[in-house]
């Protein structure tokens, strides 16, 4: 065929002079390409058929200055591997700088900050099996722009899990999908920002970049108290002016409570009276130990409740993979909120784990995930029951942190020597809303971060840690 060189062999980007021969300039050419590192020792070249092609030289002449590239130690050729770039070929180095004589790591040694799962935990193998069947599976529309709602095959398959798992109201036509909680919230914000809410609340506890994003789209943060039955969600009405509440009530972050029945009630009353919304962040839905999970509050009202929920501690964060179950009237502002087309997650990871679902892998990982938190949250309330036996732990119904109560000022000192364990742990003060009075101190302890092999090591620093505090005079 004319043109079946056009799909023949490896592309190779050369800058031949035309003041030399063809078979100088070449080689000279190949020498650059080498000496500045651009093709590294290893690299596979075209073969001398394909180079000559796409360059419009004679076969021979590419073979020629092989040969001799060979010959000179620049090259290597094998029978059955090819030419490549020599192993010797060492690239020239264009600047000169002092390095240093250890690696240097700004990363703890030990890590116990909250807010990740146990990542090395990630079901790569089940996860490879359920990718290979979507991807088999997958209709050619995959890989165009796609619906900014997000795959339908992953709304279906969310809407049967989430009802069936978290109590949800969710039919596939009010879910959309995000890369994750942060842009979900992101896009609410805009959204409450064009219907002209001034206010959203927030509880008196929680991440500061949750709230720096709803400050972000123009609106002021009010917060409500939080106390050992979840936020004070009766105060609600009296805080005038918020058309919306962000809430955790399944597993408070960072205090670990669940919100109180009764204050759940509230909540949705206030919604239902007002016309405001609650924006539910499902934090750690999944994981409840002691008894069945608590369902969702969204199923309660489903009309002024915003369902956030995220794959991000049930799998791994960097899937960037969450979702929202929307009110019926609130899919269209979202949706042209969120663009035209749906730029924030691939659509073969959605059609992944929408299989993942589907195939019943999802509830087998979520399960075992389950025990193995337990086991560690166990694991953590022996040792320091043994070792630190004055620190009080709390918030360990569900979720993957624990609270560990201080003396009076004990934050900081717990700080300075966590710095010298080379262990990373929060504060509890970490999360207080600026405008909120202070609270206890304690210590907010991430028991799902570390790996298997890092566990043990990780819990002695941490009693050395607590000794330190608690032995002070």
């Amino acid at each position: 065929m004319k043109d079946s060189w056009a799909t023949f062999g490896a592309d190779l980007h050369l800058e031949t002079k035309g003041s030399t021969g063809l078979r100088a300039g070449l080689m000279d050419a190949l020498r650059e390409a080498v000496r500045t590192g651009r093709l590294t020792p290893g690299t596979k070249l075209p073969s001398s058929r394909s180079l000559a092609a796409d360059l419009g030289i004679a076969r021979n002449t590419v073979a020629d200055a092989y040969a001799e590239l060979v010959a000179e130690g620049w090259l290597t050729a094998r029978q059955g591997s090819g030419t490549r770039v020599a192993r010797r070929a060492e690239p020239r180095r264009t600047a000169t700088r002092a390095v240093p004589s250890r690696p240097v790591s700004s990363r703890p040694a030990r890590n116990l900050m909250p807010g990740s799962p146990d990542v090395s935990s990630f079901p790569r193998a089940e996860w490879l099996k359920a990718s290979r069947r979507a991807l088999t599976a997958a209709p050619n529309d995959a890989f165009g722009y796609g619906d900014p709602r997000g795959r339908v095959e992953l709304r279906t398959a969310l809407a049967g899990y989430l009802a069936r798992a978290r109590g949800v109201y969710a039919d596939p036509e009010r879910i959309v999908i995000s890369a994750g909680f942060v842009h979900a919230l992101k896009l609410m914000g805009t959204v409450l920002r064009k219907r002209r809410v001034r206010e959203a609340a927030v509880e008196s506890y929680g991440l500061d970049v949750h709230w720096r994003l709803l400050t972000d789209a123009g609106l002021r943060i009010p917060h409500l108290p939080v106390d050992e039955h979840g936020a004070r969600t009766d105060d609600l009405d009296r805080i005038r002016g918020i058309g919306a509440v962000l809430l955790t009530p399944a597993h408070q972050f960072p205090t670990g409570v669940p919100l109180h029945p009764d204050r759940r009630a509230a909540a949705v009353d206030w919604a239902r009276r007002t016309g405001g919304l609650i924006l539910e962040d499902d934090y750690d839905g999944e994981f409840r130990y002691d008894r069945q999970p608590i369902g969702a509050l969204q199923g309660l009202d489903p009309e002024h409740v915003v369902y956030l929920g995220t794959a991000s501690k049930s799998l791994a964060p960097g899937l960037r993979l969450g979702w929202m179950v929307l009110p019926e009237r609130l899919v269209g502002e979202v949706v042209e909120a969120k663009g035209i087309n749906d730029w924030s997650s691939s659509a073969l990871e959605q059609l992944t784990l929408a299989e993942f679902i589907e195939s019943g892998a999802y509830d087998r990982h979520v399960r075992a995930m389950r025990l193995h938190y337990r086991h560690r949250r166990d694991q953590l309330v022996a040792v320091l029951a043994e070792r630190a036996p004055d620190v009080r732990v709390s918030g360990i119904a569900a979720g993957l942190h624990a609270v560990l109560e201080l003396p009076e000022g004990g934050e900081a000192s717990a700080l300075r020597a966590a710095a010298w364990q080379g262990l990373a742990l929060e504060a509890f003060s970490r999360f207080r809303h600026p405008e909120a009075a202070p609270g206890p101190d304690a210590l907010v302890i991430g028991y799902g971060t570390p790996t298997d092999s890092a566990w043990a090591g990780t819990l002695d620093a941490l009693v050395h840690v607590l000794w330190s505090v608690t032995s002070e005079p």
